[in-house]
């Protein structure tokens, strides 16, 4: 893992194509005795996308891991899957740095929080709908409280197979190789069962089979490790555990 800032231990890798996992670790504390880890992800391309900024105290963290692959003014979106600390609380800090850069949201969100909070426009994406990013594309998929947030869904890049699948699949722990094989269902089940973060919307059966439709082939989890594999199934499994 090439590490961009050392006393933070923060790291950034290729997990796919193009698509790099900025990783900060959290040690252990009274909070969340096993740690934990805030990550990013960045597609590059003609129009480079960062998605998930980070909370605002690890702005400075984030920009120069971005630093290290592309000059950080050229961002053209910042994404995001739902309005909380660690997915846009370095939202603002980015538009300033970055010029050109809009907020990508979905509809609702830009409709009820971030036309209000951010200071540049957003571009909202309705569920279905494609960006072409130039070497990526990627496509939003709403999944209204799942796991939390009205405004809630899900961005899927198309060439590699990725799906940035938010807080789906966390994994409590600071110390995670970037992208694994092995199986994550567990360890985030036991998050789960630590810490309920679902809103157990009575969609959740068909939100997941639209996540499993796409097939995604690389898992990019916001906390713990990113996973390679059959994402459709894995989803599906998570998806009985919540019906469960």
């Amino acid at each position: 893992m090439p590490i961009t800032n050392q006393d933070s231990g923060t790291t950034i890798d290729e997990i796919a194509d193009g698509i790099h996992r900025i990783s900060t670790p959290v040690p252990s504390n009274p909070d969340l005795p096993p740690g934990f880890t805030f990550n990013q992800f960045l597609i590059t391309g003609d129009k480079p996308l960062l998605y998930h900024t980070g909370p605002r105290q690890m702005f400075e963290l984030t920009r120069e891991a971005i630093a290290s692959v592309i000059p950080v003014e050229t961002l053209r979106y910042i994404g995001f899957s739902h309005v909380e600390s660690d997915e846009c609380g370095a939202l603002n800090n980015f538009l300033e740095v970055a010029p050109n850069a809009e907020p990508l949201c979905s509809d609702i969100a830009a409709m009820v929080s971030v036309g209000d909070i951010a200071d540049r426009p957003p571009r909202a994406m309705a569920d279905g709908e494609t960006l072409d990013l130039g070497h990526h594309s990627v496509t939003w998929t709403a999944t209204p409280h799942l796991p939390h947030g009205w405004e809630c869904g899900h961005l899927f890049e198309n060439r590699t197979g990725t799906l940035f699948c938010g807080d789906l699949f966390t994994q409590m722990g600071a110390d995670h190789p970037a992208i694994t094989e092995d199986d994550i269902l567990e360890a985030s089940e036991q998050s789960r069962a630590g810490l309920d973060y679902y809103s157990h919307t009575k969609n959740c059966a068909a939100l997941m089979g639209k996540l499993a439709a796409l097939q995604p082939r690389v898992l990019a989890c916001m906390h713990g490790a990113s996973w390679r594999g059959d994402g459709g199934a894995l989803l599906q499994a998570l998806g009985a555990r919540l019906d469960g």
